[in-house]
């Protein structure tokens, strides 16, 4: 159920934003269309989340309503004589900006403005608002502003006027009013210099990412919903002090700390940005860079929300982006958090659909030895082949990765002894100074 409006409009300033700029509160009245009967449940949890987006985007859920429709209208998603049913809603209560949960085509947003006669923007444009809200860093502004022009250029036409409003709601923010104002081929230029500008910041990814590997400890990044506990889980484990808010999105820029395991084995951990369900294609392809650390990772710590009434629908969004990005071949470890409030009812069920995985609470500690174990019997299952030069006054070396390894050949050189041979992940440091 939505929440019931907040009494009056509080005018606030952004504070981290691709720009700053004065907004206003808004009033939102909420739509998403089901096409077929059994996909009426899946919307309505969807249509719950737009509410939740919506109330982190700054403004005010005040109403939602299902559709139920046989197929899409071309011109209006939801045909004329429904819009002119909500259109009277909307005016009643004095709506600012209807949000609809299905990505809208340029053409149907212009045509249902024109009829609400207010603010309509698509789930997309809400969760690219979100980003632009919350991107601090120069890399994330970039990334944001990038999938905003690639949004909106598309939408440009017939708006000249809509644009040039000072305005601060959602599907405003980001790269500025008087940036959309220009003419199609400037939008093009900028939308190239950003990309040139994070091909250079990914080159710098590439740098840390290789000096990382140098020093052959184990990485393992965090994925999951978004609000799924992953921030909270990342201070546990390596006590960071990550920003952690009971918000979506609250991380966007990905954070790697060193980390010492129960069995004594160094691992890196990498705190990734939230998924959610139907990201913006947008949004994957600005952040790619950043979604990089994910691709580089030797084991994925899938968080999910223990608590949420449909984890199903969330574990799936997941693993969609994961496939996007290429990375779902990597080795996962699933962990069910927030144990301390969830129904172990829920509890009992996803570890009986997944018996790999760990339940634990981020917040009491509770499974946090059994996900230590779980990551180094993981990670030990994950080989890498190494050639190293071992001196021969280290002969403990050879030793041990006879011991714990599988060696393919050995050779006696005038250096040492040469050595190829397969070692657990978590191993990689004791010959990280031999290495070739």
């Amino acid at each position: 159920m939505v929440e019931q409006p907040r009494t009056g409009r509080s005018r606030t300033r952004l504070t981290a934003t691709v720009t700053d700029l004065e907004v206003v509160e808004q009033r939102a009245f909420l739509v998403a269309v089901a096409t077929t009967k059994s996909a009426v449940p899946e919307a309505q949890t969807s249509l719950e989340e737009l509410a939740l987006l919506t109330d982190t985007a700054g403004s005010d859920p005040v109403e939602a309503e299902l559709v139920r429709r046989d197929r899409f209208d071309p011109a209006t998603l939801i045909g004329r004589g429904k819009v002119e049913e909500l259109v009277s809603l909307t005016k009643a209560q004095d709506i600012d900006v209807v949000i609809f949960d299905n990505e809208l085509s340029p053409a149907q947003q212009r045509n249902l403005a024109k009829m609400f006669q207010c603010d309509v923007v698509d789930r997309v444009a809400l969760i690219l608002d979100i980003f632009a809200q919350h991107a601090t860093s120069k890399e994330g502004m970039l990334q944001v502003e990038l999938a905003q022009l690639r949004y909106r250029l598309p939408r440009l036409r017939g708006r000249g006027v809509e644009m040039s409003r000072l305005g601060g709601g959602i599907g405003t923010r980001g790269p500025g009013e008087t940036q959309l104002e220009t003419d199609r081929r400037r939008i093009l230029d900028r939308i190239a210099k950003l990309e040139r500008e994070l091909k250079h910041i990914a080159r710098s990814h590439d740098t840390r990412t290789k000096a990382r590997r140098k020093s052959r400890l184990p990485v393992v990044s965090l994925v999951g919903y978004t609000n799924a506990g992953k921030s909270t889980m990342f201070n546990l484990l390596t006590n960071a002090g990550v920003l952690v808010e009971d918000r979506l999105f609250a991380t966007l820029d990905s954070t790697i700390r060193r980390v010492d395991l129960s069995s004594g084995s160094p691992i890196l951990i990498s705190d990734t940005v939230g998924f959610v369900r139907n990201l913006p294609h947008q949004l994957v392809e600005a952040f790619r860079s950043t979604l990089e650390e994910v691709n580089q990772a030797d084991l994925l710590l899938h968080i999910v929300d223990g608590s949420d009434p449909n984890p199903d629908r969330q574990i799936e969004a997941v693993h969609s982006v994961l496939r996007e990005i290429g990375a779902d071949e990597i080795p996962e470890q699933l962990v069910v958090n927030k144990t301390d409030v969830a129904d172990p009812v829920s509890i009992n069920r996803l570890s009986q659909l997944h018996p790999e995985a760990v339940a634990t609470s981020a917040i009491t500690g509770a499974g946090m030895d059994e996900l230590s174990t779980a990551i180094t019997a993981r990670l030990a299952e994950t080989t890498d082949e190494i050639k190293i030069v071992v001196p021969y006054e280290r002969g403990e070396l050879v030793a041990l990765v006879h011991d714990i390894g599988r060696v393919a050949s050995t050779e006696h050189t005038d250096a040492g002894t040469a050595i190829t041979a397969s070692v657990p992940s978590t191993e990689l440091h004791r010959f990280a100074e031999f290495i070739e």
